[in-house]
């Protein structure tokens, strides 16, 4: 039997049916990756009252490369349309607008989770724990719908660390049928290493700092990359084939090459194309 699970449409960022939430909730510092300071509940000064970005053309150019690479995995249109039901921070009331700010983060941290437990029952060799998976991934979409006083007391921490025993299981099984050593990189500093050509074929690198990191060349197919920092490593012509829990804001924080190879479960960003 296929197995169920939740359509990754629903778990990618949809700004149509968003209120700009990750513009007004999520604070920000001036930094290489923000060219202001923003406070968490403050509305970007280019947010528009149509709820867009008024620079969304020329965010790398007017220093807000961290905009670019960001993805609330789905939470915002969930909490814009579903959680409060259409009502705006203006439409609705004040109390609404101060919740908005609270549920969003927890919601976002509920929808990547989900983004890894669909993943996860994509993989063949997981199925020794597809039943387990499947019951975790709709106990986690259950919580998404819960009230905004529900959300908001939510210890979405401890439902976190339940849903890892799942995944860390999943990855073992995942990478047991790649042949070879399989390199233990968990949580590794690895920043600016220089890892041209390294064979990290069925490695684990959850967690790893590889941020400005030279992969140039090298093959990770089958590895497992939950958490690992990619911001600014060089992805140029790696193999990323049957590579899993890689996510579109971790690869979005990279610089890569046409050669890069890419798990289906992921786009080539389109500021690479501008780097060619």
């Amino acid at each position: 039997m296929q197995d169920q699970a939740t359509d990754p449409a629903d778990l990618r960022g949809d700004c149509e049916r968003c209120f700009g939430l990750c513009c007004v909730a999520l604070p920000f510092a001036a930094s290489a990756d923000f060219a202001i300071d923003k406070q968490a509940g403050k509305p970007c000064p280019n947010l528009g009252d149509d709820h867009r970005c008024g620079i969304h053309a020329k965010l790398r150019t007017e220093g807000f490369n961290g905009c670019t690479v960001y993805d609330c995995f789905g939470a915002g249109q969930k909490v814009s349309q579903i959680t409060f039901g259409g009502r705006d921070r203006r439409t609705g009331s004040r109390e609404d607008a101060r919740r908005m700010v609270e549920v969003f983060p927890v919601v976002r941290q509920l929808h990547e989770l989900l983004w890894y437990l669909t993943e996860a029952l994509t993989l063949p060799a997981a199925r020794p724990v597809h039943a387990d998976l499947r019951r975790m991934l709709t106990k986690t979409e259950e919580l998404t719908l819960r009230s905004p006083e529900e959300l908001a007391a939510l210890d979405v921490g401890a439902h976190r660390q339940e849903v890892n025993v799942l995944l860390l299981r999943t990855s073992d099984l995942a990478r047991a049928g790649i042949g070879g050593r399989k390199k233990n990189r968990r949580g590794a500093d690895l920043m600016g290493a220089r890892l041209k050509g390294a064979d990290l074929r069925g490695a684990t690198l959850r967690g790893a700092y590889l941020i400005a990191a030279d992969l140039t060349g090298a093959d990770l197919r089958g590895a497992d990359l939950i958490g690992a920092d990619l911001r600014d490593a060089d992805l140029t012509d790696v193999d990323l084939t049957g590579a899993f829990f890689l996510t579109q804001p971790q690869l979005n924080a990279a610089r890569g090459s046409a050669g890069t190879r890419l798990p289906g479960s992921v786009t080539r960003p389109v500021h690479w194309t501008a780097q060619l």
